[in-house]
């Protein structure tokens, strides 16, 4: 098989350097365009210093004539801020696959859009056409579609933690997310509460009730199962670099032990080799700088809670878009996404 050739729009932030990252050592990938604005002319390795030495590319300007510029290509990848694969996608040939890394397609519904990422969506019609990319509950729509919207990384942790539950119809009543992110969540431009120096001795909630990835999660577990909990989900400032943890509290409608809330995942994820059951809770560390989802539990009576750790920006982001980019080109789920982490 020659190898995918493609197309990286964003490049400089940090789903841009992990997708480099996975991608320069995919044995089936060949990147032969990154586009980066404001490093244009500069080398990969100059800007993204872990990636020296291990690939000639440099950065270009976005070109005007995207068909022109993605002539020949079989893939491009959308890692750009949320609004701007909006005016993109449109423009790709027909016979270019893509995977768009945000928000501008993941929600089937126009009104909703306008009120979590505030803008009109002006591609509606294209929308239908983008399927959603979370791996383990969306695979075979995924193997047949010509365009992915990757999903939120907290909306990965959430749905990887109550798809069984959903599709099992084990639910029963209010369902509460506490779910925690590093700072990489919020980009590599530093902003004044989010920047990690601010964040790196502190600890709080932020976006209470109004998290743009709570329709996006609704939307997928309605997809799912009959999905008709009321969802309380709640997100903080984790004091660390990278890594999502979510504590998922559940109420089932008969009384679960953790052992068997473990069979009821381990069936529903027996084709799933990017998640992992761990007893109790699993450990952030464990995930960092891998594809890997860890999920663990703990139950008394009918009280259910699910441990879910991934790495934001591998799993909750550009893993999860090789990962798809695979399923999309008839290869092995898990081709160039053996990431393995690191003790300590």
């Amino acid at each position: 098989m020659e190898k995918i050739r493609i197309g990286i729009f964003g490049g400089s932030g940090y789903g841009g350097s992990e997708l480099l990252r996975i991608l320069l050592a995919h044995p089936q990938a060949q990147v032969s365009l990154v586009t980066a604005h404001e490093h244009a002319g500069k080398a990969v390795g100059e800007v993204h210093r872990n990636l020296y030495g291990l690939t000639d590319l440099k950065f270009v300007s976005a070109p005007d004539e995207l068909a022109a510029s993605v002539e020949g290509f079989d893939c491009v990848f959308f890692a750009l801020p949320h609004g701007q694969a909006l005016e993109l996608a449109p423009r790709l040939p027909a016979n270019v696959k893509a995977v768009d890394l945000s928000g501008d397609f993941r929600l089937g519904d126009a009104q909703e859009f306008l009120q979590h990422y505030g803008r009109e969506h002006t591609a509606t019609e294209l929308q239908r056409e983008f399927v959603y990319g979370l791996t383990e509950t969306n695979r075979e729509a995924i193997r047949r579609a010509r365009l992915v919207a990757n999903p939120g990384c907290f909306a990965t942790a959430t749905l990887l933690g109550l798809a069984p539950l959903v599709a099992e119809g084990s639910l029963s009543g209010r369902v509460i997310v506490d779910a925690k992110t590093g700072s990489s969540g919020s980009g590599a431009k530093a902003a004044a509460n989010t920047h990690h120096p601010q964040r790196s001795n502190s600890f709080y909630a932020y976006k209470p009730f109004t998290h743009q990835h709570v329709p996006e999660i609704e939307q997928e577990l309605r997809r799912v199962g009959d999905w008709t909990s009321e969802l309380v989900f709640m997100t903080h400032s984790l004091p660390v670099a990278r890594g999502i943890f979510a504590s998922i509290y559940a109420e089932t409608k008969d009384e679960i032990a953790a052992e068997r809330a473990r069979e009821l995942f381990a069936e529903f994820y027996r084709d799933s080799f990017f998640v992992r059951l761990v007893s109790g809770s699993p450990d952030i560390n464990w995930v960092k700088t891998t594809n890997f989802c860890d999920i663990g539990f703990a139950a008394r009576g009918r009280s259910l809670v699910v441990f879910s750790a991934i790495d934001n920006l591998v799993k909750g982001a550009a893993g999860q878009a090789v990962q798809n980019m695979n399923l999309m080109f008839g290869l092995e789920e898990k081709t160039g996404l053996l990431l393995s982490g690191t003790n300590p």
